[in-house]
């Protein structure tokens, strides 16, 4: 499996480009520098089916319509994010000094949907508690985590929609997967399950 991070955005947000063997792939939380983005999409020749928000804020979304112009790509949303990513003041981009972003997706998801991006098929986990919406990813031995569970952290609770009682849950549920996944953030370096379950203060309070 291919995959290549690209720092998107004001936010410096882990933008994911991932693909199969035959280069049929997906790109997660774009927040940003959609030129950036599309360089490694080509310069990797990756033929882009999906464009993955793991939640609608604005630091996740900000590329999403000039790729989807650019590539053809679906955007792909859970949908309980449907309210956020319609409205700027919500999704925050109105607050965030970079262009509003008001945007519909193509296709709305929720818990336990499959999506398949070539050989790969990407399994939806409902993670609510940063946003009513939020999901994580999972594919083989990788798990997106977007903004519910970072490297010895998580998300914060305390924007729109968010609700750390929501939020515990959701780590709750992640606690019980397998420790071999491979956690790959919407901020920060990449970890292990084993090794958040271990050493993650909010972890284990679930």
């Amino acid at each position: 499996m291919f995959i290549e991070i690209v720092p998107a955005g004001i936010y410096a947000v882990n933008c994911y480009i991932i693909a199969d063997s035959n280069k049929i792939g997906a790109v997660i939380d774009p927040g940003g520098s959609a030129d950036r983005i599309m360089k490694a999409i080509e310069e990797n020749g990756i033929e882009v089916k999906y464009i993955i928000a793991t939640h609608g804020h604005g630091d996740h979304i900000g590329a999403i319509e000039e790729l989807r112009a650019r590539t053809g790509a679906k955007f792909i949303a859970h949908e309980l994010e449907k309210e956020m990513l319609n409205d700027k003041e919500k999704n925050l981009t109105a607050c965030m000094g970079v262009e509003h972003v008001e945007i519909e997706a193509d296709e709305y998801v929720k818990e336990g949907d499959i999506v398949e991006v070539g050989d790969l098929s990407l399994e939806i986990i409902h993670t609510p508690g940063h946003t009513p919406g939020g999901m994580c990813i999972r594919t083989g031995e990788y798990l997106f985590t977007g903004d519910t569970l970072f490297a010895l952290s998580v998300g914060r609770s305390d924007l729109y929609g968010g609700d750390f009682g929501k939020l515990q849950e959701s780590l709750k549920k992640l606690k019980g997967m397998d420790d071999h996944l491979k956690v790959l953030p919407g901020h920060g370096s990449a970890s292990t399950l084993k090794t958040e379950k271990k050493r993650n203060s909010y972890m284990n309070e679930v």
